[in-house]
């Protein structure tokens, strides 16, 4: 087997030769950014959010960190930091699978099939619950507000450093969420 550098590599490059949007962070391997876009039949479709992956030392072994940088309102996504549900990720994780697989099948299935009995973000869970219509019309008024190609795009060379982010989050509504928990 290859060793966990090289396979890391290897998975970032294939990503690479995808259709989704790369962007690295600070000129290493280890951490990017990646263009989402919301699955079809599903109300996040439309939404394009920008999903920021930290490999640790040991990937492949040891998962990915993954978390939306734009907000997203959803029952197992922080809305204010845009952490995922690690059990998301987690205790599915294996070797066999690849970056790829989290953009293919991982945050599609995250966002098709919501949980909302091990929520991050209560107040989606419960809306979910109560009110599934009322759930699916404020995930797309935020796929509206946030998570728009063109906006998504121009943050992008905006951003200069997480923690000017976060702060300039603090400030205002309309700023990205944080960034992937370590």
């Amino acid at each position: 087997m290859a060793s966990p550098s090289k396979r890391r590599d290897m998975d970032v490059m294939k990503l690479m030769m995808t259709d989704y949007k790369v962007e690295m962070i600070n000129d290493g391997i280890n951490e990017f950014n990646v263009l989402f876009n919301g699955p079809p039949e599903s109300p996040y479709h439309g939404g394009v959010w920008k999903v920021r992956v930290e490999l640790p030392e040991a990937y492949p072994y040891k998962s990915p960190s993954i978390g939306f940088v734009n907000r997203i309102f959803h029952p197992n996504v922080d809305e204010m930091s845009g952490t995922i549900c690690l059990d998301v990720i987690n205790q599915t994780w294996s070797p066999m699978f690849d970056l790829v697989n989290i953009f293919e099948v991982f945050l599609p299935q995250l966002l098709l099939y919501p949980n909302p009995s091990s929520p991050l973000n209560g107040e989606a869970a419960a809306l979910m619950m109560r009110n599934k219509d009322l759930y699916d019309k404020k995930v797309k008024e935020y796929c509206e507000r946030y998570a728009k190609a063109e906006d998504v795009g121009s943050r992008q060379e905006e951003e200069s450093s997480d923690s000017e982010a976060s702060e300039d989050y603090a400030s205002s509504d309309d700023e990205m969420a944080g960034h992937a928990d370590p």
